[in-house]
């Protein structure tokens, strides 16, 4: 093939004559460790107003991946279509960037000629980077090599690290992240480490990527008996019914207080194993070599009794593989599960989540209310809702719900949260956290009365969901079901700030003092779960008490410290934690209030001094900026001038390639049409919004075309066609004319067939190409625009 030839090939001909076959050629099979077109990850969700799309400008997308065993990559390919003034290595910085996110040391790029190669292993003498023939390209043995070097894996650890993966008849298979987490976990394993610590953003598949870490060590024998221990029974049955369904008949939930020795895979509560006397330990009617791995969901939790639960747990089956599993590594001078552990294995963040487009962004409405912010002091000798005199000093934020009860207040934020449901939609799920259960109880009742017709008709459109409520635990199923409408809002205050996977809850309404990083955490990661099937691409934080200037500490999403430093004649574990006053928990087992005595208060009116609509920009901290502003500076970064995009606009003979380009970016032209106007076509969105061009409507452009008798050069059908077309331009815009297919419409469909038009009426598909192109241009005119 001539250079020539080769310079009218697309990248996918190239991949498909050369790069493929050269690969193959080396001994690489095919269907089992060659991935085409493989998406690492989608890129992240913008966010402004109510407008969501992606932007697939930052998508991470690559050629090939090639992989020793399914799930096992080990270098990445990027192609490049041939190009005469550019080498094969062109394509070899997007491949090194690629191999950073899967962590594997080697990188090629080809352009159909040659390959370019980096290697991050390179031996005594070797290059880092080189080039050779499309003959030469390595085998999988000598890739594989190169990766067991990178990652520092023994000869004698193969059998296991290859393990494969559990198959999903559905096809789910791991993200990156997840795979690497996986990989790690069995390469620490492998090595002879028992104490391990998994780091993972809530909503990013921590079950999932456990169950897999568990089934690979389960089939190579490495662990027989295996005990997944969670805090909560939600998260025991969701787990047992959900991502270890493959386990089948060997696994079972501890209950009634034994251990089953005929089960393999045991799913066990802290408490149904331990308890404050020692006949609760049941844990210890088996043999300390019982189990051979011990998982710890969620291991930041809990008080310190709950914490010397875990620990006494895993201190007695110390012979155990022990995996830590959490979002929030939890680190104080008193705990630290980090000391226990280990440093992590692997971390995944929330913000690294975010942008790589795997978890919901958020935007952040706040409250400022009157009374607590100024303050209120009750005149002298004012008596509560019970005729009790108030205490005479100024109560503010840290005193609502908590010590002084304004009833006004409570129906102003339930008016609030029902004021953006109704504007967006009234049936998005919703969790409030308010103080205690004394508050969630008020807030149920404040929110069914602002309901009204909505609560009337479902009874169980909002519901208190407490440790105290039966009927409210009892819809909490129903609730994270996306399946089920009812319940829409739950007000809780404890009990839903961990591991209830509500995948399709869109507002978090935060009225509630929150001082711990960690709780802080687990709420927010009640939504940062995408559920594109049903809707959900973000998520809204609505905050009354303050909680969210937590999102601008620098720990939100920063790196776990240990601050335990035990001297050397110390006890290695760090002691049982003393009451952390930033840990402020009620564990809704008491009598709702905390044990305080509450002033209640229902006269007293109370306003908004003011609010605030925050999202999170490009470098992940808060901006106030509209999806306007947003489409502006991003379609500027495009078309510097207004002349340099009309001359594009006027250049293109398919206006579709532009406005893809846009979207690109996350910008969506029918989006910003419902903000300005929907009568506005593409071109004139594009002009008002980034250049501040008055916007002329399609009917408008239209209607101008018709003064100036353009269609008199053409004959009669071929002005019916064109004057058809213009009018399908002012009731649909350009995108619709450019189609081919609009020829099947009405009116045309009355005019002949699609190809009867083009050939006859027309003289050939160049010559109606060119009369819808001068059209375009006609409709487009510059003058019409400014």
């Amino acid at each position: 093939m001539t250079p020539q030839e080769k310079q009218e090939l697309s990248e996918e001909d190239i991949c498909d004559l050369f790069i493929t076959p050269a690969i193959k050629s080396a001994g690489w099979d095919q269907f089992k460790q060659i991935r085409r077109e493989v998406t690492l990850t989608p890129g992240p969700i913008v966010v402004r107003g109510n407008m969501s799309s992606r932007n697939k400008k930052k998508k991470k997308f690559a050629d090939y991946v090639l992989q020793w065993e399914k799930g096992v990559p080990i270098a990445v390919v990027e192609a490049k279509a041939y190009d005469p003034t550019k080498g094969a290595s062109h394509g070899l910085q997007q491949a090194l960037g690629y191999t950073n996110i899967l962590n594997v040391p080697c990188a090629f790029s080809s352009n159909g000629e040659a390959f370019a190669s980096h290697n991050k292993v390179p031996k005594p003498g070797e290059d880092i980077e080189c080039e050779f023939t499309l003959e030469s390209f390595p085998p999988p043995s000598v890739l594989w090599d190169r990766y067991k070097k990178h990652r520092n894996i023994k000869d004698e650890a193969e059998e296991l690290i290859t393990e494969p993966y559990y198959v999903d008849p559905s096809g789910k298979a791991p993200y990156y992240f997840q795979s690497e987490a996986i990989n790690l976990i069995l390469e620490a394993v492998a090595k002879g480490d028992k104490r391990l610590l998994l780091v993972m953003a809530t909503g990013t598949g921590k079950t999932y990527t456990t169950f897999q870490i568990i089934w690979r060590l389960w089939k190579a024998k490495k662990a027989k008996r295996i005990l997944f221990l969670v805090d909560r029974n939600i998260l025991a049955d969701q787990t047992l019914v959900n991502d270890f369904k493959p386990f089948g008949s060997v696994m079972t939930k501890i209950k009634n207080r034994k251990i089953d020795p005929s089960y393999e895979i045991h799913l066990g509560l802290y408490q149904a194993l331990t308890g404050p006397d020692e006949e609760d330990k049941i844990f210890k009617s088996v043999s300390r070599d019982f189990f051979d791995l011990i998982v710890i969901d969620e291991c930041h939790r809990g008080s310190a009794k709950e914490d010397s639960a875990w620990r006494e747990i895993l201190e007695y089956f110390d012979n155990a593989i022990q995996i830590g599993l959490t979002a929030t590594p939890r680190e104080t001078k008193y705990a630290s599960n980090i000391t226990y552990f280990g440093d992590p294995v692997y971390t995944y963040k929330l913000k690294q989540g975010i942008e790589d487009g795997f978890l919901a962004p958020y935007k952040v409405v706040r409250y400022y209310l009157d009374k607590d912010l100024e303050g209120w002091t009750p005149p002298e000798g004012m008596t509560d809702d019970l005729g009790k005199e108030i205490e005479s000093r100024t109560y503010n934020q840290k005193d609502m719900d908590r010590i002084l009860v304004l009833n006004k207040r409570t129906k102003l934020v339930a008016k609030c949260v029902m004021k953006l449901l109704n504007a967006t939609d009234p049936f998005s799920k919703t969790i409030i956290f308010c103080e205690d259960i004394d508050h969630a109880e008020r807030m149920r009742v404040a929110i069914t009365n602002e309901a009204g017709k909505l609560a009337l008709d479902n009874p169980k459109y909002v519901m208190r969901i407490t440790g105290d409520s039966v009927e409210g635990k009892a819809e909490l199923d129903n609730f994270i079901d996306p399946e089920s409408n009812f319940p829409v809002i739950a007000t809780t205050s404890e009990l839903m700030t961990t591991g209830v996977d509500a995948k399709t809850c869109k507002l978090i309404v935060l009225d509630k003092t929150i001082n711990s990083m960690t709780t802080f955490k687990q709420i927010i990661g009640r939504g940062t779960r995408i559920d594109e099937e049903h809707g959900k691409y973000f998520f809204t934080v609505m905050d009354f008490k303050g909680a969210t200037q937590l999102f601008k500490d620098p720990d939100f999403d920063g790196d776990p410290v240990v601050i335990f430093e035990p001297d050397p004649d110390d006890d290695p574990v760090p002691p049982d934690p003393e009451p952390d006053p930033d840990e402020d928990e009620d564990d809704d087992d008491d009598d709702g209030t905390g044990g305080i005595k509450k002033i209640y208060v229902s006269g007293l009116e109370v306003k908004i001094l003011a609010k605030t609509v925050e999202y999170r920009g490009d470098d992940g901290e808060m901006v106030t900026e509209s999806y306007q502003d947003y489409s502006r500076k991003n379609i500027l970064k495009e078309y510097a001038s207004l002349d340099e995009f009309i001359n594009k606009w006027k250049v293109s003979k398919k206006k579709t390639a532009i406005i893809k380009e846009l979207e690109e970016y996350g910008i969506e032209l029918d989006k910003l049409a419902e903000e300005v106007g929907q009568d506005y076509g593409d071109f004139d969105l594009i002009c008002h919004i980034a250049f501040d061009q008055p916007p002329l409507s399609r009917r408008e452009r239209a209607d101008n075309v018709k003064k100036r008798d353009y269609f008199t050069k053409y004959g009669e059908q071929a002005r019916a066609v064109l004057e058809a077309l213009l009018e399908k331009y002012a009731d649909e815009g350009v995108l619709t004319i450019e189609s081919t297919k609009v020829l099947k419409l009405t009116p045309f469909d009355k005019m002949g067939t699609p190809v009867e038009i083009i050939n006859k009426v027309f003289g050939g598909k160049a010559k109606y190409e060119s009369a819808l192109q001068e059209l375009e241009r006609e409709i487009f005119e510059q003058k019409q625009s400014a």
